[in-house]
């Protein structure tokens, strides 16, 4: 039966998003926060397709299917609507930013900062301005399938950066997720692509040392390292405090107490957790205190060995 003005009008948002159907695969979607969107469904290539059409009341139902015939006519003539909307938003730079995928992207990011730790909150929003925005950004996204996920993919892979393609491929996945709460697809669309990736090549570790003989040499050769001294510096803390590299490498000098030789830091994890606890007495020494770089104003060091000046200074 086809919709009536007063209808659309009085429908009344539901816990979960529904559709309210009116003729030739015109139908509008009642989101849960009370927006109504036009949707069109066709089919193209012998798959279904749908097209946002604008919101209610801004299109009320006579302009909903008018643009509706305007698209069937399109169809009729073999183009794809979609397809069709893509030359003119290119031409014209008209869009739906509120459809598109770089503004859902956005949206579901700014969701996820309170929980996030600044670093990782940087890494997720590089991997979407790095390689999806470029390929997908002003897309809408019910005009985007996983043939496009996984051509977005392809350049990633053939750069071998496998891993880094599974991590791309994970964020979508995510603001896909997102998407389909807030109303805006129906189903995660890049479900189905991690099976067509390319797999990486099996990793060859380096296997640790747990014969407690192979200890020794390995503090040689770390004492024998002829490196920067920085990096000195890092291979001989290493084995004395048991932390992440990550951890290591970000040390900063306001958290290391050297009267109580102690070091106490946040862990960088994703959440924040409960602060850590390492003993350092190596601080002391000042055979490694002299190669510990002096920090910059925001915290870090600054990458070239240095004699501190709260070191002890070495006996002559």
């Amino acid at each position: 039966m086809a919709l009536t003005d007063t209808a659309v009008r009085n429908a009344k948002p539901k816990e979960k998003p529904y559709k309210l159907g009116d003729s030739g695969g015109l139908f509008v979607i009642v989101r849960p926060n009370g927006a109504k969107w036009w949707r069109l469904k066709y089919r193209f290539g012998g798959k279904e397709k749908q097209l946002s059409l604008g919101v209610y009341p801004d299109v009320s139902l006579h302009q909903a299917r008018r643009r509706r015939d305007e698209h069937r006519q399109l169809l009729a003539d073999g183009v794809n609507p979609s397809g069709h909307r893509k030359v003119e938003h290119a031409v014209t730079g008209d869009g739906s930013p509120d459809e598109s995928f770089e503004a859902v992207a956005r949206e579901w990011l700014s969701r996820q900062l309170p929980s996030w730790s600044e670093g990782h909150a940087r890494t997720v929003e590089y991997r979407l301005v790095a390689y999806v925005f470029p390929t997908l950004g002003t897309r809408s996204m019910t005009d985007i399938g996983p043939q496009d996920i996984l051509a977005m993919l392809r350049p990633i892979q053939e750069a071998e950066k496998y891993e880094t393609a599974s991590r791309v491929l994970m964020v979508v996945r995510q603001v896909c997720v997102y998407a389909i709460a807030t109303g805006r697809i129906t189903h995660n669309i890049a479900a189905s692509v991690r099976p067509a990736l390319t797999q990486a090549p099996p990793s060859k570790h380096f296997a640790a040392a747990t014969d407690p003989k192979e200890i020794g040499p390995l503090l040689r050769m770390i004492d024998g390292y002829a490196g920067s001294p920085v990096v000195l510096a890092a291979l001989r803390l290493a084995p004395l405090v048991f932390t992440r590299p990550g951890e290591l490498r970000h040390a900063k000098w306001v958290d290391i107490d050297l009267d109580a030789a102690e070091w106490r830091f946040q862990s960088r994890k994703r959440r924040p957790i409960s602060s850590c606890l390492s003993v350092v007495k190596p601080f002391r020494s000042s055979a490694t205190c002299a190669h510990i770089p002096p920090t910059r104003p925001n915290g870090y060091s600054q990458g070239r060995g240095t004699t501190d000046a709260r070191c002890p200074k070495t006996p002559s």
